[in-house]
């Protein structure tokens, strides 16, 4: 995998799925990135107002169970709702993740994601930061 900047994904052509190439510096930021990408594979388009914010936690084991349970939520919250999300802050103490998202009603939603899966996921740590592929049943 080719990495042109700190932070980023790109789509990775899949068989039957989506899959999403991830990298950033740390975990968190990880994360972050999965999120955005996420939301732009789905090419989802938020309203500009009115803003609404959504706190939530939850329990980590490793790494991979972090990234796919934050997905998860966001898929949840993003089905229940009708909202997309656009701003991530994100945070660890001890084995618990910290969300706090903030996004919008959404205007459109090209494609539908089904689920985050466990699917050949490894977050592996480079030299460069973390890095990973995960897979979307569509």
């Amino acid at each position: 995998m080719t990495i042109d900047s700190a932070a980023g994904f790109r789509e990775r052509p899949h068989t039957a799925d989506w899959a999403l190439d991830v990298w950033a510096s740390d975990l968190l930021s990880l994360l972050k990135q999965a999120a955005i990408g996420m939301y732009a594979l789905m090419g989802v388009q938020i309203q500009s107002e009115p803003r609404v914010t959504y706190r939530f936690e939850l329990p980590i084991i490793d790494p991979e169970s972090a990234l796919v349970s934050f997905l998860a939520e966001l898929l949840y919250l993003s089905g229940r709702d009708g909202l997309g999300f656009d701003t991530f802050d994100l945070s660890m103490k001890g084995a618990v993740l910290r969300a706090i998202v903030g996004g919008a009603a959404m205007i459109s939603q090209a494609k539908e994601i089904k689920a985050v899966t466990y699917h050949n996921l490894a977050i592996r740590h480079t030299d460069r930061g973390f890095e990973t592929t995960i897979v979307f049943d569509v």
